[in-house]
């Protein structure tokens, strides 16, 4: 059985009426992760502890990081998770409750997902948060359950940040014959590698990640994301912490779930009518989750 749930699609009239759309949510925020990171990263443990792997290890800023925890807890395989020090209290004490061994390490993912390397052990796995094949499997079972609910769209919304959400949907696009659909992908500003990979003719490193999104936290983006920029349409959108956050505080008005601001950043381009959406009636947004925010968070962030 997989580790992850078919999630609800419902239609949301607050974001269709600000939108002037018809909007349906992919709320992969009920996932038990809290995140739909648990699809790739749950099927990715799978295997590699079909594989024999003793140990997985990990490095995340929180939902990966998470989705690996419960994975190893729900499989009995030990986990570790090095995080780097942006990582929240909150994300650490998740972590811990589902029995992982948390280190913190670096100013980036990137000095974090080091470490992690230097400590995997040959029987041990080493499961990267965004750039692997089976990842990408695993996420592209969102589109599935879309197709299979029946319900159209004309584009699918989501947020970028090193770009396994986005290699997995246009995966699960391309299966179902779906690679008309474009893909409107969104960063904060001071995370957005993939939008520089765009302008720069493939992927780069930003010198440093500026926003509250830890989770959109990957100085690169992988070169899966930025390939499929080639090969189908992707409209890049960078938006400001602020409206993420300002997305996130209404959408919780709207349907009662706190998103972080790593989601609130894909809902955000819906609320605001944004140009990207020119052309499209009927939008799938994935409400990809995230646990490591919490409201007085939320409130400490918008005071800044």
């Amino acid at each position: 059985m997989a580790l992850h749930l078919d999630t609800p699609l419902i239609e949301s009239l607050p974001l269709g009426r600000a939108s002037g759309r018809e909007v349906w949510l992919k709320l992969d925020a009920l996932q038990p992760a809290g995140s739909f990171k648990i699809r790739g990263i749950g099927l990715a443990c799978e295997t590699q502890h079909a594989r024999g792997a003793r140990r997985f290890v990990s490095s995340s800023g929180g939902n990966a990081g998470l989705a690996v925890a419960y994975a190893g807890r729900r499989l009995g395989v030990p986990v570790t998770v090095v995080m780097p020090q942006s990582a929240t209290e909150r994300a650490q004490a998740l972590l811990r409750q589902e029995g992982a061994e948390v280190r913190v390490h670096g100013a980036s993912w990137q000095e974090a997902h080091a470490l992690a390397q230097s400590l995997t052990g040959a029987d041990e796995a080493l499961i990267h948060p965004f750039d692997d094949p089976l990842l990408w499997q695993g996420h592209a079972t969102l589109v599935d359950e879309a197709v299979r609910a029946g319900q159209g769209f004309d584009a699918v919304l989501l947020s970028v940040g090193g770009g396994g959400l986005l290699c997995g949907v246009a995966e699960g696009l391309r299966r179902h014959g779906l690679d008309h659909v474009p893909i409107i992908a969104v960063e904060t500003e001071g995370a957005a590698s993939l939008r520089a990979a765009i302008q720069a003719g493939g992927p780069v490193e930003l010198p440093r990640i500026d926003s509250i999104a830890v989770s959109l936290g990957a100085k690169r983006v992988c070169d899966r994301a930025w390939q499929w920029t080639r090969e189908r349409e992707v409209r890049s959108v960078v938006l400001p912490d602020a409206r993420a956050l300002a997305a996130c505080e209404r959408f919780l008005d709207d349907h009662r779930i706190l998103v972080e601001p790593a989601c609130g950043a894909s809902l955000a381009p819906v609320y605001d009518a944004a140009p990207a959406l020119e052309g499209c009636r009927r939008l799938l947004v994935v409400v990809c989750g995230g646990v490591t925010a919490t409201l007085a968070q939320m409130r400490a962030w918008a005071g800044r």
